[in-house]
């Protein structure tokens, strides 16, 4: 391929310049959360290669389906840019472990080849979207990212583009965050991810909206690995399910792979052998769910849990239920709320030691009930906007814990000018959770 790109795996998207210059996210091999999430097709040898023949690969965030280390470790001659996250987290843990890691400035443009040259713009929920100028075509990989002020950036370089724009991002029916959640009658509150609502006009709307001709699903293919995560593949998205409902006129929703050739705006749809294999034990990623908590482990979770300055604003306690034993840590007995997580020990531990509690709840084999008032939410349970972001996006993630930091943390985005919170209301929710910081 002269000029295009390719769409493998869950995330990546290939970059050609008269060959393969770039891949974003290079999930290729392996298994992430904990073994709960596999890729729901094989990467076919063609593509791994070409990520392989790629000079640059880049990494939106932490996550361990867009980072994954053993994905990684076959592709260790590689210069990888990251986002300029706050904290450094990621750039700093993947030079400790000997790769070459360029950090690369917010909204900053840089070349990667004769044709093509990138611009990161990393948002405060650690993540980030990637612009591509790919010989004056517009090819966006937002991945999970969200808005969040990326398009404060579109507006001002807009005007550079007068070729075909793309756009690839998560869609679908919302199967890739937290879903494990249980009433405290102990039965499972039923994802809306269940109800398998069409993507397509969903999708349409958003290319009119910021005006894209072509739409590439992504960061969505993935299926459940483990015997006690099986039960979210109920909420899967299919990789045929992102066109369903799509009357796009003008505009186009690609399959879920395909090569894309730039000049020509036609594509080859690749046909990767589908991971539908059966699932495994818990015990085989070293889960037992009747392992108890030890001693010392109860004293690490208070520390964690107890260092967000935030939580003691909102919640009362927190229980963990792990091998049949119940632990409950005080936060702040002026608040009614609380949440119990049952799961396994071995997964936990290793979640706040590594300081990436969000493996946990993705992966969906831990399960949360929520108790008390949340906010007039008890129909549609959600750790946000309090905990998920406080505890892994802030906390683990930006090193910001207490308020002080928090309000650091928020300084230094708004300083970027690329934050922003639209008018959706999980937005409009955050965005007044974050009131005392910003």
């Amino acid at each position: 391929m002269d000029l295009g790109f390719e769409t493998i795996g869950n995330a990546c998207i290939i970059v050609h310049d008269k060959g393969p210059v770039l891949a974003t996210d290079p999930w290729l091999i392996g298994e992430a959360y904990f073994g709960s999430w596999r890729l729901s097709h094989e990467v076919p040898r063609e593509q791994q290669e070409n990520v392989k023949a790629s000079r640059y690969l880049w990494i939106s965030h932490g996550h361990p389906d867009h980072l994954s280390l053993p994905s990684l470790e076959m592709l260790r001659d590689h210069r990888i840019l990251l986002p300029d996250h706050y904290g450094g987290r990621v750039a700093r843990d993947l030079s400790g472990m000997g790769f070459d890691v360029t950090v690369l400035q917010c909204g900053q443009w840089f070349e990667v080849s004769d044709r093509v040259r990138i611009a990161s713009l990393a948002n405060y929920n650690q993540d980030a979207t990637l612009v591509m100028d790919v010989d004056g075509h517009l090819v966006i990989d937002a991945n999970d990212a969200g808005n969040r002020g990326s398009s404060r950036f579109l507006e001002r370089e807009r005007g550079r583009f007068h070729k075909r724009s793309v756009l690839a991002c998560l869609t679908g029916y919302g199967d890739a965050d937290m879903l494990n959640f249980f009433d405290e009658d102990g039965n499972r509150v039923p994802p809306v991810a269940m109800q398998h609502e069409p993507c397509g006009p969903g999708i349409k709307a958003m290319l009119d909206y910021y005006d894209i001709d072509i739409f590439a699903p992504s960061s969505s293919m993935h299926r459940y690995n483990r015997t006690d995560s099986g039960w979210a593949n109920d909420c899967v998205t299919p990789i045929e399910a992102h066109q369903e409902g799509f009357d796009g006129g003008r505009r186009t929703c690609l399959p879920a792979y395909v090569q894309f050739d730039l000049h020509t705006g036609s594509y080859e749809k690749i046909d990767p052998k589908a991971n539908d294999q059966a699932l495994r034990p818990p015990e085989d990623y070293g889960d037992d769910w009747t392992t108890p908590l030890e001693r010392d482990d109860v004293t690490r979770l208070t520390e964690y849990f107890r260092s967000f300055e935030h939580l003691h604003t909102v919640l009362g306690y927190l229980r963990f239920r792990v091998g049949g034993k119940e632990h409950v840590i005080d936060i702040n007995r002026e608040h009614d709320r609380g949440i119990t997580f049952e799961t396994p020990r071995q997964s936990l531990m290793q979640a706040v030691e590594w300081q990436a509690f969000d493996d946990i709840l993705i992966g969906n084999f831990c399960k949360t009930t929520m108790h008390g008032d949340w906010w007039g939410k008890s129909g549609a349970a959600s750790l946000y906007p309090h905990f998920t972001p406080f505890v892994t996006k802030f906390g683990d993630n930006g090193g910001a814990r207490t308020a002080g930091e928090l309000r650091a943390y928020f300084a230094e985005y708004l300083r970027r000018g690329f934050t922003e919170f639209t008018a959706d209301q999980a937005e409009q929710e955050m965005k007044a959770a974050l009131q005392a910081y910003l």
